[in-house]
């Protein structure tokens, strides 16, 4: 267990290491980044939307989430890190500039001026607990979940927990040529764990009150 914590320390420092010198190079412009949404609110803009691919889930919430995890994200689907079809053939057409500025918008989407901070995480049973304490999430994913380590990394507190669930399982799928994910990390913790295990990891940290939701684009309210 020392030996696989001592790797997954390196692996984090050298991935925040390498995107945090791609990401000063492009800064987001969150006014041009209203104008580039189309792409996205077909899915991202309607609560309670959910994708079939590749099993029925909600399509993950994206306002109040980190403007350079949107970014790395896109960057991954880009890259055929991520290989999800739709995702793949609209990052494909993305500039950087492009993504910077979408995560820019995302990232203060729906915020509201005073309003109060989410509350503190529930407890874990002991059961998921000591499944969290398995897979360090805490040591990347932050303080309730929602103050990540890195800025692309993913705030996961109140996620719907069956995409959580998805793209867990995508972790340890990454030879699948439609819907696997390719991440050293990520992927030396989801397979440490039964898909029934990370079910239940996936229903604890959704279940936490956080800072991401659905805001309905003026096209579908």
């Amino acid at each position: 267990m020392n030996k696989f914590l001592s790797s997954l320390s390196i692996l984090v420092v050298a991935c925040a290491t390498a995107f945090s010198a791609n990401a000063q190079e492009v800064k987001g412009d969150a006014k041009a980044g209203e104008k580039k949404v189309a792409m996205c609110i077909g899915c991202h803009g309607i609560k309670g939307y959910q994708a079939s691919f590749p099993e029925v889930h909600k399509v993950p919430m994206i306002s109040g989430q980190g403007a350079k995890y949107i970014v790395a994200a896109l960057a991954a689907y880009k890259k055929g890190d991520r290989k999800h079809p739709t995702m793949r053939g609209i990052a494909d057409n993305l500039s950087d500039q492009d993504m910077a500025d979408l995560g820019a918008y995302y990232e203060n989407h729906g915020k509201v001026e005073g309003a109060a901070a989410a509350g503190k995480a529930a407890e874990a049973s002991p059961k998921v607990a000591a499944l969290l304490s398995k897979g360090t999430c805490v040591a990347c994913h932050g303080d309730n979940f929602s103050k990540p380590i890195d800025p692309s990394y993913p705030k996961i507190a109140g996620q719907h927990s069956d995409y959580l669930f998805v793209a867990l399982k995508s972790y340890k799928d990454e030879g699948k040529a439609t819907w696997g994910r390719s991440n050293g990390v990520m992927g030396g913790i989801a397979k440490q764990f039964s898909n029934a295990e990370l079910k239940e990891l996936a229903g604890y940290v959704g279940s936490l009150p956080g800072e991401l939701k659905t805001v309905p684009q003026a096209k579908f309210r």
